[in-house]
């Protein structure tokens, strides 16, 4: 019997996609976002958790359709958004603090720029 082909070219799975869990709230709890296919690569998960595209997210996980395998990514993540946060300065909210800090393997210490009174200009 032959098997019948995929419907979905092989190229496009062959990479490592990145969905986002994220809480909405007591009253609408978790979900895994809905995402567009061409936004589910690292760089572009990257650059929207830190623009606030996702408020809180939870998980993240990774998986490559083709090779057959699965991960929780989050840690890899949190540790991704915390140098880019400090190399690029970016604006961290609260909410993506708590993430960082409940799934970073690294410390996130940044210093912030505060101004000094009466000090001498």
């Amino acid at each position: 019997m032959r098997s019948s082909p995929s419907i979905v070219p092989a190229d496009r799975l062959d990479r490592d996609i990145y969905l986002v869990l994220e809480d909405f709230g007591a009253r609408a709890g978790c979900a895994w976002r809905e995402t567009d296919e061409a936004d589910t690569d690292l760089e572009t998960v990257l650059q929207d958790i830190i623009s606030g595209q996702y408020a809180y997210p939870l998980k993240i996980v990774c998986f490559n359709p083709i090779e057959g395998w699965s991960r929780d990514a989050t840690s890899d993540i949190a540790d991704a958004l915390t140098k880019r946060a400090v190399n690029t300065d970016a604006e961290i909210t609260p909410a993506l603090q708590d993430f960082i800090n409940a799934n970073a393997t690294r410390r996130f210490d940044l210093q912030l720029a505060l101004p000094l009174r009466g000090a001498a200009r």
